[in-house]
């Protein structure tokens, strides 16, 4: 998979794909993130990239200009399956979505900024619109991250045991179980003992009920009519 992410602070993204799985993903050949300044791109002498809205109002707006030319540059280099802008207003973000994007072959983000872009560039371009949460960061890289993380760990052959995304919370709509391992006694609290038994059918109708247990107590939202 290849990821481009235009970024007004690529410094901000250098660490987050340096470590852990997503540099593991990176060393395998399974995951490539371009970092691409959209700065380079910039009006003028100073390179301007923001400008005052039209309207009035406080708070700067990214122009169109050099969002056009750095992303007409980047669709030119390779045929991008999603262009996904990064904005409050956008679909929330969830497992199936990360599932989903995760079978790509060519992911291009924008991050936002201020205001954040002008509203042409997102007629014209931008092809799923994806928010992180209902609250709003200084800027679009750290959800690009976040985005990058979920994607990229689903990515066959990422995991050391690829089964283990497959239990994740989220999956299947219900909360992950609570997980044990040694001591089988800690402070006077033991391990559940079907845990301990070896009997496999036992454990996943243990952790099934669990999870449903949980999810109940904790985002009885995910739950349909029949759980």
């Amino acid at each position: 998979m290849f990821i481009s992410i235009i970024t007004v602070l690529p410094e901000l993204l250098q660490s987050p794909f340096q470590h852990s799985i997503l540099k593991r993903a990176a060393d395998k050949g399974l995951l490539e993130v371009e970092i691409i300044p959209l700065r380079p791109y910039g009006i003028g002498v100073s390179k301007q990239i923001d400008d005052y809205q039209y309207g009035g109002g406080a708070g700067m707006v990214m122009m169109c200009e050099p969002l056009d030319k750095c992303i007409t540059e980047a669709k030119q280099k390779r045929k991008y399956d999603e262009i996904i802008y990064l904005t409050p207003d956008g679909k929330t973000f969830n497992q199936k979505m990360a599932n989903k994007l995760s079978l790509s072959g060519n992911l291009l983000l924008i991050c936002g900024h201020y205001k954040g872009i002008d509203q042409r560039i997102r007629d014209l371009h931008v092809t799923m619109e994806i928010s992180v949460g209902d609250f709003v960061l200084s800027g679009g890289e750290l959800a690009a991250a976040l985005l990058v993380d979920a994607i990229g760990r689903l990515i066959p052959g990422v995991l050391n045991d690829e089964t283990s995304a497959l239990t994740d919370s989220f999956q299947d709509d219900l909360l992950a179980p609570p997980v044990y391992t040694r001591p089988a006694i800690f402070h006077n609290l033991e391990v559940p003992e079907v845990l301990l038994s070896g009997h496999e059918k036992r454990i996943d109708e243990w952790r099934f009920e669990q999870s449903l247990e949980k999810t109940r107590l904790l985002r009885p939202d995910l739950l349909n009519d029949d759980l």
